[in-house]
């Protein structure tokens, strides 16, 4: 039987948990569609989710629709959870992405369809709504056109739009219009199609369905249905195109082992359960799995989803999303057996633009709360938890305020601990403004640790990361010790000068040198006079500190980019506000009565706008913002407190270390 893993995508409120629960119906899963506004949904499962009416965990549920096996994965909607939708997308093999026929593309739709493409995921669009007052689906098909993709292929039309008694039908092969519509748009992509389209010559419907599910699942092309998940119009047809235009899952059953962690979470005795998708082979009952940074450790038990729930299995394979026990160290994101290759890179949206101090109300709960958010941060690892020793503080990192508020009742609701939180800031970055080198020699005042080590900083595109490279041989020392210069380089680069962090550069060892095991006469090994790892662990946050302080840094603050529209005789009190609040509109546009401007804004900016907006425009203006870049701050560059390892200050470091680990030699 044909496996397809398919991901339900839309803006918040668009209706793709209701879509869900139809096509659950629709495949006899459940006797009853389930509501979103009742808490009674088969894939909003958390409390919270239920309470508030919005998915906030990716959740996996299977069914089979006329001979296809689908694990559905319903996503989040709203933009502050978008992390778990970017960790859905290296396990899809096709998406629907839903848009609403009152709101039409918002822009979560946009973000979306973006990544989608870019992914090359093939993707439907289903236009959800249709029963809704202020239904349009012509108005919606132009919106998708003009701001999502121009490769759309609309599948038929809507009848009593905005009643009841909407419904969906699809066009006949014989539908002049429609043939007319597809033949042009797959003759872009067809050299024989274009050909016939040329000469006038009718392509045959056979021919053009077989190419539309060609070029669909190259996504190149997006058929576009329309209906409504309440009502369950336009749904069968949606199903119909799931299953003829949509691939399959690939992958030999048995070859070599092959998938993909893209979801952890704890189960009743607090163990981990990794969510896995198998691209090759298969995982079996105490198969022992390496997972990088632990330990091999062995598979004690497996569950599969079938037919509306998750079933205990010997194996899961390829093709198939199951449910692994045992593997402790097991991260998000982590490889199962033979790398797959990530399409587009690791990172599909904008990292998170926030950060705040979580604060516990109890203080005797402070301990607890720490591990409380450790255990969030493995089903969330973009929160970046961070612990301040010095003041006692614990951060962690945002897309938004409705994130905050998730946190806070998880943590009372999970683990029993009330918290706050400081006001949130907006999280900045560091880029160097040239390259810059230090060493320090073993032996050579004022190096207090055995080990030499010199480092070169040079600069690297946005968005290329940390690459750690070796200018000496690498037979010069032991592993481990190189091991260790890397991890606390990556591990220091998290605060640079300003205390901010630096995502991109190049950083090379230029200079290696440590002691051997060394012992008195007739003695025991003696640690102090021979190089270990702590010495290079100790050592290469000065070292490093130094290069970038001869490079030297900027700060970069994240910058929005901005879709405005709001009614004509607005824009005289608009305009000077976004210059109060330094966004910069690069165009301007009239449309009828109405202007659209379109530019950036600094993202700490963005909230003080969307709370000005309605009462400069009287309500009418519609604001779209997404993360667009990162650009030099002007004025002063804000600083971040630095934790309590601090290399700028030599003497505050080496004492700092001596507190930490009592060493034998950091006093020099």
């Amino acid at each position: 039987m044909r496996i397809l893993n398919l991901g339900i995508l839309a803006h918040v409120d668009a209706g793709k948990t209701s879509l869900t629960e139809r096509l659950l119906h629709l495949a006899g899963v459940v006797d009853e569609v389930g509501s979103v506004d009742d808490g009674s949904t088969q894939t909003d499962f958390l409390p919270l989710e239920r309470q508030r009416g919005i998915t906030i965990r990716s959740a996996v549920v299977s069914f089979v629709l006329d001979g296809v096996t689908v694990n559905l994965i319903d996503t989040p909607g709203h933009p502050d959870f978008i992390a778990e939708v970017e960790r859905v997308l290296d396990v899809l093999d096709g998406a629907v992405l839903v848009v609403s026929a009152v709101e039409g593309v918002q822009p979560q739709t946009r973000v979306l369809m973006r990544t989608l493409r870019r992914l090359r995921i093939p993707t439907l669009v289903f236009v959800n709504k249709i029963d809704r007052a202020g239904a349009d689906q012509p108005r919606v098909l132009r919106d998708l056109a003009d701001r999502l993709t121009p490769s759309i292929v609309p599948m038929g039309g809507v009848r009593r739009a905005g009643s009841r008694d909407a419904d969906f039908t699809p066009y006949p092969s014989t539908d002049a219009g429609f043939l007319a519509g597809l033949t042009e748009r797959l003759a872009e992509h067809d050299d024989g199609i274009l050909a016939r389209y040329v000469d006038g010559v009718p392509v045959p419907y056979p021919r053009l369905r077989a190419e539309l599910a060609r070029r669909t699942g190259q996504a190149l092309v997006h058929p576009v249905y329309a209906g409504s998940a309440i009502t369950g119009a336009g749904v069968d047809a949606l199903v119909d195109g799931v299953r003829e235009l949509l691939p399959a899952a690939g992958g030999a059953a048995d070859g070599p082992v092959s998938g993909t962690v893209f979801k952890v979470e704890r189960g009743p005795a607090g163990e981990k359960i990794a969510y896995v998708r198998m691209f090759c082979g298969a995982v079996r009952v105490r198969d022992r799995i390496a997972v990088p940074g632990a330990e091999p450790a062995k598979v004690t038990a497996i569950s599969v989803f079938d037919r509306g729930t998750a079933v205990r299995a010997d194996s899961v394979g390829a093709g198939r999303i199951g449910r692994l026990w045992g593997l402790a160290g097991v991260r998000i994101g982590d490889p199962i057996g033979v790398p797959r290759p990530s399409p587009g890179g690791r990172r599909r949206f904008a990292p998170p633009t926030l950060e705040t101090v979580v604060l516990p109300v109890h203080e005797p709960e402070r301990g607890a709360l720490h591990a409380a958010l450790a255990e969030l941060a493995e089903q969330d690892p973009l929160i970046d938890l961070r612990q301040d020793d010095v003041r006692q503080e614990i951060s962690v990192s945002l897309y938004g305020e409705v994130q905050k508020e998730v946190i806070q009742a998880t943590l009372a609701d999970e683990y029993g601990i009330e918290v706050g939180f400081r006001e949130s800031t907006t999280i900045c970055v560091e880029r160097l403004v040239g390259s810059g080198s230090a060493v320090e020699l073993i032996g050579v005042a004022p190096n207090p640790f055995l080990a030499t080590v010199g480092l070169r900083v040079d600069p690297a595109p946005a968005g290329a990361g940390v690459a750690f490279r070796l200018a000496v041989e690498l037979g010069s020392m032991p592993p481990a010790f190189f091991k260790a210069v890397e991890e606390t380089v990556r591990a220091t680069l998290h605060q640079g000068l300003h205390g901010w962090r630096v995502p991109d550069c190049v950083v090379t060892m230029t200079h290696s040198g440590y002691w051997a095991r060394q012992s008195h006469s007739h003695g025991v090994f003696d640690k102090n006079m021979s190089s270990t790892a702590g010495d290079f662990r100790n050592l290469t946050p000065l070292v490093l500190t130094s290069a970038l302080a001869g490079a030297g840094t900027s700060v970069h603050e994240p910058l929005h980019r901005f879709r405005l529209e709001l009614p004509a005789e607005a824009l005289g009190a608009v305009a000077p506000v976004l210059a109060r609040l330094s966004a910069v509109p690069r165009s301007c546009t009239a449309h009828g009565s109405a202007y659209l401007l379109e530019g950036e804004i600094p993202a700490a900016r963005v909230h003080e706008l969307q709370r000005q907006l309605p009462g400069l425009t009287r309500g009418e203006g519609v604001l779209d913002c997404a993360f667009d870049r990162y650009a030099p701050v002007r004025g002063t560059p804000p600083r971040r407190p630095r934790s309590d390892h601090n290399p700028l200050d030599r003497k505050e470091y080496l004492l700092q270390v001596v507190r930490r680990t009592g060493a034998r030699r950091a006093g020099g």
